[in-house]
């Protein structure tokens, strides 16, 4: 799955912040990352003791760059450049102190064009790394929220199985607007991963079967999508068989383009989402990828404090993918 990304990498070298130098599984990807040619890592923490414990666990990082934060060359730049963007919110003194935390350094790296992307999140949490997102990168123009998808995939002949659920990481309870920024990011997203998208707006209901808020919400986004110029097939509300079993799709949507063949999954809140990303990765056998994080003017993505060394190293080819 990643063969097509990493070729497209070697061709255009990108350069990924990793905010979490002292961390073994951040060490371990990235050496293996700079090893191989796929992108130029760049780590932050104290150089000396990055260094040790790369020595003392055999691994070599010739050629991989190390900066401190609190000795960094243009540091006073970097105050000013984030005291104007934070007018009136943080004050210099305060931008100053903030700089001092890697996950704010590094997403200033990606605002003044030192990296091109950030990956974090190995050991801060996810609002750590998404709120220097929000208010130094910010959202791209046109978008007004920052979402999320995962992307699931299951081995087998043929390249194995691929599919995309949004929110499940981000947003609560989006709004009829921000399902459809949801759902049209996602679908970018899921081409990224050789997907072609049909689009189901999950619910408990089918075509109008319930009644409820919720699907509701989800029937008015679908109309909306449905009025845009899109170059996907999007369909809803459907409930998750409807969607996926050909059998029941063409039983309770017998006219939709989606029911039954559908792909990639938005879910009428974070409960729905994050329920049924692990569901399917814990009984379906899939592999979950993600939180990958969308709307934000530059790629920046977030781990989870649970990750291993082959999750981190997945993660960073996906976000240096998407700043190509």
């Amino acid at each position: 799955m990643f063969v097509k990304m990493i070729e497209m990498l070697k061709q255009n070298r990108k350069t990924l912040v990793f905010p979490e130098g002292h961390d073994l599984r951040i060490l371990q990807a990235v050496v293996r990352l700079k090893h191989e040619g796929i992108l130029e890592p760049l780590l932050l923490g104290d150089e000396a003791q990055v260094k040790q414990l790369a020595k003392d666990n055999g691994l070599d990082l010739e050629g991989i760059e190390i900066i401190n934060p609190a000795s960094y060359s243009r540091f006073d730049e970097m105050v000013e450049t984030m005291a104007e963007l934070r007018k009136g919110k943080m004050t210099a003194d305060e931008c100053r102190a903030a700089l001092m935390k890697t996950n704010y350094f590094g997403t200033m790296l990606v605002k003044m064009g030192v990296a091109d992307g950030l990956l974090g999140g190995a050991t801060y949490s996810t609002a750590d790394t998404v709120r220097p997102a929000l208010q130094l990168i910010k959202t791209k123009p046109g978008n007004k929220i920052v979402s999320s998808c995962f992307i699931l995939h299951r081995e087998g002949p043929d390249g194995g199985e691929r599919m995309a659920m949004a929110d499940c990481a981000i947003n609560l309870f989006p709004t009829e607007d921000e399902l459809i920024e949801i759902t049209t990011e996602t679908a970018a997203t899921a081409k990224l991963f050789d997907i072609d998208p049909k689009v189901a707006l999950l619910s408990f209901s089918t075509m109008g079967s319930g009644k409820g808020e919720s699907p509701e919400k989800m029937r008015n986004a679908v109309a909306k999508l449905k009025a845009m110029n899109l170059d996907f097939d999007v369909d809803g509300e459907l409930q998750f068989d409807a969607a996926v079993s050909a059998e029941v799709g063409k039983l309770k949507a017998p006219d939709s383009k989606v029911a039954g063949c559908a792909n990639t999954f938005i879910f009428p809140d974070i409960n729905a989402g994050n329920i049924g990303y692990k569901i399917a990765q814990r009984l379906g056998g899939f592999e979950a990828l993600g939180p990958i994080l969308m709307g934000l003017n530059a790629p920046i993505n977030d781990l989870s404090r649970g990750t291993n060394t082959e999750e981190v190293y997945k993660m960073a080819i996906i976000t240096a993918a998407t700043s190509v």
